[in-house]
């Protein structure tokens, strides 16, 4: 059934998580799940902080930050004083967005994976600005990643300002060739923004290497963090451009919030809010660390591509992009019948077999979403493919 893979750095790991033990858990690029050690850390946090708030919020609140924004600057090779902590990824792309002078010509070039509530943030701003939002079409199936840059470098123009792109897509999960088509806009001088939300902990991030302008991201999905965990990085040089969504203290250059640095005071401290999730950031690397993360992405993908082959199998169709390629890493889609109703599917899938899956339709495809987590284990990847072969119209 499993092509002799050992699973063993993902044996032991479901221990670790408070998951319904009952539920074959195959979708953690929605929110994520935390581990007890982390959620340990995070309540912690909470309870030192409700012991003495003032102190806390008041006194202690920027250097103990400064510790975490340490910490994760070291696990994404970035200056702690080029990142700053934020609720979530779709908090980055306002800021972003919500920042740049747009105006009527302009155009903003992303590709047409986008995730809808950041696609809704562009539409925002562009019909207040009159800027144009544009979706480059990638189609499926994707064969590499040189046709993936020259499809999408086609759709630019020289009234391109941005461009805007998801590292990892959220609905297609695809990892998107992001360096070399920022490297190709840096010499343009055309600015780039990257929704990381998937990426770190999933695969290896280095934003040095990325060469992005700008780039936001999820911490509390794949890197485990607890929710309300996420970064914003922006260049040195692009920093002043940036305006907080909420002004507050540190926008007054007030004595109490002057760290020295304009983008962390703007947005570092933006009014009476819990700032444990990002606390606990460190010990989420360190559980990483001390389970040898490496080998759990591996182990993770090796049994993703054998369950991704196995629904193919099922219904008789191709994968949307190679299962040998740096394509996807631990979420990747399996595509399914286009007479199916996945509405019925999906409940009948969590109802009948406990099995919790995003059921998806893009375009005019319908597939499905499969995340596999270090707490996974084949039997998991059992449950959906049963579950589909019984339930799917069709299926083999």
């Amino acid at each position: 059934m499993w092509d002799c893979v050992s699973f063993t750095a993902m044996n032991s790991l479901k221990q670790y998580f408070l998951l319904d033990p009952e539920i074959h858990f195959l979708n953690h690029g929605s929110f994520g799940a935390c581990p007890k050690p982390v959620f340990d850390a995070y309540q912690a946090w909470q309870r030192r902080l409700e012991r003495q708030p003032v102190l806390f919020l008041g006194r202690e609140h920027d250097s103990l930050l400064q510790e975490s924004r340490t910490a994760l600057g070291v696990y994404l090779n970035a200056e702690a004083d080029d990142l700053v902590y934020i609720p979530n990824a779709t908090h980055g792309v306002n800021i972003l967005a919500r920042s740049l002078n747009l105006k009527p010509g302009d155009e903003v070039l992303t590709c047409d994976h986008e995730y809808g509530a950041c696609d809704f943030t562009w539409d925002f701003i562009c019909a207040k600005t009159g800027a144009t939002y544009i979706h480059q079409p990638l189609p499926l199936p994707i064969q590499s990643e040189e046709g993936m840059v020259s499809q999408f470098w086609a759709g630019v123009t020289p009234r391109t300002r941005v461009i805007y792109l998801s590292h990892i897509t959220s609905p297609t999960a695809l990892r998107l060739p992001i360096e070399q088509i920022c490297a190709l806009a840096r010499d343009a001088g055309i600015l780039t923004v990257i929704d990381a939300a998937h990426s770190p902990g999933q695969i290896p991030v280095d934003l040095q290497a990325l060469r992005a302008d700008v780039v936001f991201g999820n911490l509390h999905k794949w890197m485990m963090s607890p929710k309300g965990a996420a970064f914003l990085y922006a260049r040195q040089e692009i920093q002043p451009i940036l305006e907080p969504l909420i002004v507050s203290w540190g926008f007054g250059n007030s004595p109490q919030f002057g760290s020295g640095s304009r983008f962390i005071d703007f947005f570092q401290w933006t009014g009476t809010k819990d700032p444990s999730a990002a606390l606990a950031v460190p010990n989420a690397i360190k559980f990483m660390d001390e389970h040898n993360w490496g080998s759990v992405r591996r182990e993770c993908h090796a049994l993703l591509i054998q369950v991704v082959e196995r629904v193919c199998d099922l219904v008789n169709l191709p994968p949307l992009y190679p299962l040998d390629g740096a394509f996807f890493s631990q979420m990747a889609i399996a595509p399914l019948p286009p007479d199916v109703d996945i509405a019925i599917l999906k409940t009948r899938l969590y109802e009948e077999c406990k099995v919790e899956v995003p059921l998806i339709q893009w375009q005019d495809r319908k597939f499905v979403r499969i995340s596999i987590q270090g707490y996974n284990a084949p039997e998991d990847a059992d449950a959906l493919v049963n579950g589909l072969e019984r339930l799917l119209p069709g299926a083999k």
